[in-house]
């Protein structure tokens, strides 16, 4: 088992020494320092490189960068430049190149995936995700960790090195759980999935819960393209009435809000009695004045989100920020000495528990 070196580009520096500390703590009475010294350097211009400043020769080496961070910024010409996922991606290539193949093993952990809304082809359009893990795989790459990819089968474009999608529903149910406990019950929650591509995680959702589910179904001009986006032209809603229900929206990620805040007005003007909002990142890229108003409305009771990518107004009232640092911790800790990931897979039986335990 090579030792454990971690670097943490500085979309991810925020949460690196919560990191560190989680895994000293699991390795016991080891006190090591895990986090590599190591600097991102711009030139005046807008290039950049990244130094390591201590050897990575036969370690095994993790490189952890928050490609949603937009918080991180540079300067090119005088001018301050907001990172974006592209400045991000390529500083991940710079830092495998920095180590010149001298790790023993190789491990980029994005917990956002790059390029992860651009997943398929419709028509003649690139397909980034797929061009980037095999850009990451020919530099040398053995193993992509990620969370909730928005469609794991992106993996099929490297299909003969290790890619791992992990869901980190549990720890983020534990705490929908103890603050919503009083409304879990079938008669007063229900599961909705905002689009068809959400359907598996709320049928999960649902099951794991015990509650009802039903589904938005929306209908989109192919045609054209609105601010990167094909509009919407028809929203269906399928399932059981919702009339006094405390809806429980479920996806992979909130990008702008417009979508689940529109869900959520649509579930009002059903009979609703609020919403509720899960997801795994809160992006937030078009700020958090909707969700303040849609909250002040009535409209949305609550969002939870990880701190897995940045989340840009982790103080407003409506929103619970779940740390995930512990959890990627535990899979550090379990990869680095070749433990299998199974137990992180299946948190059906744990989340069970749980709400015996909570709801009893």
């Amino acid at each position: 088992m090579p030792p454990l070196k971690i670097i943490a580009l500085d979309g991810f520096a925020d949460r690196a020494e919560e990191l560190q500390k989680h895994i000293q703590e699991l390795n016991k009475p080891k006190k090591e320092k895990y986090l590599a010294d190591h600097c991102i350097v711009r030139f005046s211009n807008g290039e950049g490189k990244v130094r390591i400043n201590e050897t990575v020769r036969s370690q095994d080496l993790y490189i952890i960068a928050d490609v949603g961070n937009w918080s991180c910024t540079y300067k090119m010409y005088g001018t301050e430049n907001r990172k974006s996922p592209d400045d991000h991606f390529a500083d991940i290539k710079r830092t495998i190149g920095a180590a010149a193949s001298k790790p023993a093993r190789t491990t980029v952990v994005m917990p956002l995936l790059y390029a992860s809304r651009q997943h398929k082809r419709s028509g003649r359009e690139s397909l980034d995700c797929a061009i980037a893990l095999q850009e990451l795989v020919a530099m040398g790459v053995d193993n992509i960790l990620t969370f909730d990819a928005h469609d794991p089968s992106i993996q099929n474009a490297i299909p003969t090195k290790s890619f791992e999608s992990i869901s980190p529903i549990y720890p983020i149910l534990k705490e929908f759980i103890t603050r919503e406990k009083k409304n879990i019950d079938k008669e007063k929650m229900i599961v909705v999935s905002p689009d068809m591509g959400a359907v598996r995680r709320a049928v999960d959702m649902a099951s794991m819960l015990g509650l009802d589910m039903g589904m938005f179904y929306k209908r989109r001009d192919y045609s054209r393209i609105v601010d990167g986006k094909n509009p919407v032209i028809e929203k269906a809603y399928a399932g059981p009435p919702l009339d006094n229900k405390i809806c429980v929206i479920v996806d992979d990620m909130i990008a702008s809000g417009d979508s689940v805040i529109e869900v959520a007005e649509e579930l009002k003007s059903r009979g609703a009695e609020s919403t509720i909002v899960i997801a795994t990142f809160g992006l937030f890229i078009a700020g958090t004045e909707r969700f303040d108003k849609a909250n002040a409305d009535g409209i949305i009771k609550h969002v939870y989100c990880t701190n897995l990518s940045y989340v840009p107004k982790a103080h407003a009232k409506w929103l619970t920020v779940v740390d995930l640092t512990k959890f990627m911790a535990l899979l550090i800790n379990a990869l680095n000495k070749d433990e299998s990931l199974s137990n992180y897979f299946d948190s059906k039986e744990k989340i069970k528990q749980l709400l015996q335990e909570t709801l009893a």
